[in-house]
């Protein structure tokens, strides 16, 4: 059978298979096989075909990783791991939004602290927007049970909703932006998300105390690795369930 993913994949990046044995160091007639006898590369041609394309090896090859070989990969993916959410310097957090280029996420409940800790940073996510860097926002849904639940596990009923609305009229000014989408979800979030094309930020929740105050996991995608995506994934769910506006139908 055909690797279609992997000839989808060549395709979609304006490549051929002469091109992709060129910059990899093979005969193009290998790079056929590759793709229509769905014959599995050597590991290092593998890495280098999934850089070149920007996909996971495991999404490519789907039976060239074992399990355990994927865990042991997502273990080299942690940078770094903080204590708190308060001890991420300012540096790590502008290096990120300022070095991304394709995607910035952000998944939170409110996430009022980046606004709060950079005022430019609206200006900066819309030219982003405008740069072809894709933006999405989301946010809970201020009006959600589970917003009023995590305020009540912090003991101060109400607040998350309130930082929420308070920065509702922080992102409104991203309203029309090319590019940029703020949706709001109302999901018991686990983790709030924050990637920058292959590096991401996950703030972990614990029960009783406040995002500043819990880990933080700096993590960098390496092909074949598990951690990474693990959470990518996450992000991703909640997005297909996530809505323009709060109260609005689920968005399609």
């Amino acid at each position: 059978m055909p690797n279609d993913r992997l000839r989808e994949a060549i395709l979609r990046k304006g490549l051929t298979s002469v091109m992709v044995a060129e910059k990899i160091g093979v005969d193009p007639k290998t790079v056929e096989r590759w793709i229509t006898q769905d014959r599995t590369p050597y590991p290092r041609h593998r890495q280098a075909i999934a850089a070149m394309v920007r996909e996971d090896v495991p999404y490519l090859w789907p039976n060239a990783v074992t399990p355990e070989k994927a865990s042991r990969i997502g273990q080299s993916e942690m940078v770094k791991l903080y204590s708190r959410r308060s001890s991420v310097s300012y540096d790590v957090w502008r290096r990120l939004i300022e070095r991304a280029e394709e995607r910035i996420d952000v998944l939170a409940y409110a996430g009022l602290f980046l606004v709060e800790q950079d005022p430019r940073l609206i200006d900066i996510l819309r030219q982003k927007g405008v740069d072809g860097v894709a933006v999405t926002i989301l946010l809970g849904d201020p009006t959600s049970a589970a917003i009023e639940r995590r305020s009540i596990e912090e003991g101060a009923p109400g607040v998350m909703a309130a930082k929420i609305r308070q920065v509702q009229q922080y992102y409104k000014r991203l309203d029309g932006a090319p590019g940029v989408k703020v949706l709001y979800h109302d999901t018991t979030l686990y983790n709030s998300i924050y990637r920058f094309d292959d590096e991401m930020l996950v703030n972990m929740h614990v029960l009783g105390f406040p995002a500043p105050h819990a880990p933080v996991m700096h993590l960098r995608r390496i092909n074949g690795g598990d951690l990474f995506s693990t959470y990518a994934d996450s992000f991703d769910r909640v997005l297909s369930a996530s809505k323009g506006q709060p109260g609005d139908e689920v968005a399609a």
